[in-house]
């Protein structure tokens, strides 16, 4: 046996006394009877955080995926239908990661996520790694030992995030220019040494140049030109009761397949006006619910 893998197996041998005691203590039963797994949640970087040799990376706009050791659960619980092959090398213990397609293809990814027994389109699909919860120490050696768990057992669909150390916050933002730039989403910051703990972490920060937040779909505009036929328009409404509409940010399919009236979708914007309304707002996607 190599070196890596007893390793790994030594962080394993103590995960499996760990990880099924801690899912169902830290777990919540959700709405349709599932066990939403304990995931870590970010806060958002504010510039008062010195966050000079933090790792850094960066922020993936897919479906996060909790690999329990034996299925791959949603963030609210829902077992999600990957197929076999896709998961046949992943190890017998916890890993927390993103199902992913690329930037910018979070509607066709959640298509391919929902849809059943669609296994040629989930060869697209790669399983991105950012922490491994079933490992009860650093962030890492949790992430060395995966490296080590996947060099000795190669994936075609799975891959551990990239992960930098983050200079100071010259650094930071010339990365997220970068990433951005690319049609990333933004960056994310983990404190070095740290934990895996479950819930809202100061530990875990998100970075990004825009505000996001959430709205109720109200009305359907129809849109006039290029769009004439199809949407050129939401009418949102905001939990305060405001209402405006969001007209860009959609791609063809959404425009010809916008999000049903009552569903709730993610928007970007820079600000508020002095009414409330959200400055120059952008659609990012419908919100997940799975």
């Amino acid at each position: 046996m190599s070196t890596h893998t007893t390793r790994f197996l030594s962080y394993c041998l103590a995960a499996l006394f760990i990880f099924p005691l801690s899912l169902k203590a830290d777990s919540e039963v959700a709405a349709n009877g599932d066990l939403k797994p304990a995931v870590a949640l970010a806060y958002t970087w504010d510039s008062s955080i010195d966050i000079k040799g933090w790792w850094m990376s960066e922020k993936l706009d897919g479906v996060r995926g909790y690999w329990t050791g034996k299925t791959m659960l949603s963030r609210s619980g829902q077992q999600l239908d990957v197929p076999a092959w896709f998961t046949s090398n992943f190890p017998a213990t916890a890993l927390d990661g993103e199902l992913w397609l690329g930037r910018q293809q979070f509607s066709e990814l959640v298509s391919i996520v929902r849809s059943k027994h669609n296994e040629e389109a989930w060869k697209q699909v790669r399983y991105v790694i950012f922490d491994a919860p079933g490992i009860a120490d650093s962030f890492e050696k949790r992430m060395a030992a995966t490296s080590d768990w996947f060099a000795q057992h190669p994936s075609d669909y799975a891959q551990v995030l990239k992960q930098e150390v983050c200079a100071d916050t010259a650094h930071l933002n010339k990365r997220l220019k970068e990433i951005e730039a690319l049609g990333g989403e933004g960056l994310m910051l983990r404190r070095p040494e740290s934990l895996y703990l479950a819930g809202r972490t100061h530990d875990l920060l998100k970075v990004k140049t825009y505000l996001d937040s959430e709205a109720v779909v109200v009305k359907h505009v129809s849109g006039t030109g290029k769009n004439a036929g199809r949407l050129g328009a939401l009418l949102v409404r905001l939990p305060n009761g405001i209402e405006f509409n969001i007209g860009s940010g959609f791609s063809d399919m959404e425009r010809d397949n916008p999000p049903p009236i009552g569903s709730s979708i993610t928007f970007k914007y820079y600000g508020l006006t002095h009414n409330g309304v959200p400055r120059f707002a952008s659609f990012l996607r419908i919100r997940e619910t799975m």
